[in-house]
């Protein structure tokens, strides 16, 4: 099959490779639907220490797509079934999952290989985390169950309620999603970003009741803070960057006792430095949340399926399986939200 793997840091190779046949409790797919995240660019340009193990490695981590063969021993799924798969599933054994933090499961392998014709699935995530699509539902849709299941699990850990003031730092995707999915949950929404395609898509997908431009408002704390009730500060602010220095902006924007989630990564090493006083007299809650769980990929699916998230606005282009590498090269240059790739 023709697939695209990452070999290094800038090095990702389209090429031809062995279909991995299905063992025992596995299921081979082939990919009807792909997406580009995010991550996936990051790992492009520096590698990734949790999602990449060796090398090379299978690259893209978000499809949707149609059972091609099964593995001895599954009884879920039969040959033509149209599914979706999380990249990932708990072990339900180690000392994260007994305390239902799965999120956190100690033997959670990543899978990789989305950017391909086919991707075979691990047993676990056969039996967990995959789930047969509505008929009505189509694969460029269901492919963006796993971003939004991120989103899903850091927004329902927030405890966001209705009415309260929400700001949100970065509108790539993952901020999109994140402030859409607030409204969602009746919040007031507030968010700031610089590229002015991700600006048009917090008005048309998220639905933002303002939207701030920081190339015009490059200090813009008081703008966030007249957004809230009495001009206090935030109820709630969400980094969805991953830069040290917009962790500690953020930090600001928000009221004493409200909260702080940041939810983009931070390059490894990093540290940040908040005022103490501030945090600890002010009541304050800093949180960050890592990754999905099988529930909120089910809850995923769910809000896409039921029409709530028109995620097919966040897709800039269809692509084919050998432009993935030009697919990197746009969101470098900040011209692209998510693009679909179809082998």
């Amino acid at each position: 099959m023709k697939a695209v793997r990452f070999w290094g840091p800038g090095d990702i190779r389209y090429e031809d490779v062995p279909i991995q046949e299905p063992k025992e409790g596995e299921v081979l797919i082939k990919i009807k639907a792909a997406l580009t995240c995010g991550t996936d660019v990051k790992t492009y340009r520096r590698g990734h220490p949790v999602l990449i193990k060796k090398l090379p490695s299978g690259f893209g981590h978000e499809f949707s797509g149609v059972v091609e063969k099964l593995g001895a021993g599954v009884d879920k799924f039969k040959v033509g079934d149209r599914v979706v798969a999380a990249n990932s599933a708990p072990c339900g054994e180690c000392f994260y999952c007994k305390k239902e933090e799965y999120n956190l499961c100690e033997n959670l392998d990543l899978l990789n290989g989305a950017y391909a014709e086919y991707i075979t699935i691990p047993a676990r995530i056969v039996e967990k985390n995959m789930i047969i699509l509505p008929d009505d539902l189509s694969f460029e849709r269901a492919a963006f169950c796993e971003p939004l299941a991120n989103v899903v699990h850091g927004a329902y850990r927030t405890e966001i309620k209705e009415g309260q003031s929400v700001g949100i730092i970065g509108i790539g995707p993952i901020g999109l999603l994140f402030a859409r999915t607030a409204k969602l949950m009746g919040a007031r929404v507030i968010v700031g970003g610089r590229n002015p395609v991700k600006l048009k898509l917090a008005e048309e997908f998220a639905h933002a009741d303002e939207i701030v431009d920081l190339k015009k408002y490059p200090n813009p704390e008081k703008i966030f803070k007249d957004f809230s009730d009495e001009k206090k500060g935030l109820d709630v602010a969400v980094e969805c960057v991953g830069l040290p220095e917009i962790w500690e902006r953020i930090f600001t924007f928000v009221r004493p006792g409200g909260t702080v989630h940041f939810f983009g990564g931070c390059k490894s090493g990093s540290t940040v430095t908040f005022d103490a006083t501030k945090m600890h007299y002010g009541d304050m809650k800093m949180m960050s949340v890592f990754h999905h769980t099988p529930k909120y990929f089910r809850e995923a699916l769910n809000l896409i399926a039921s029409g709530q998230m028109e995620v097919e606005k966040l897709i800039t282009d269809k692509l084919e399986l050998k432009d993935v590498e030009y697919a990197m090269q746009e969101h470098i240059a900040g011209r692209a939200i998510k693009f679909l790739i179809t082998p």
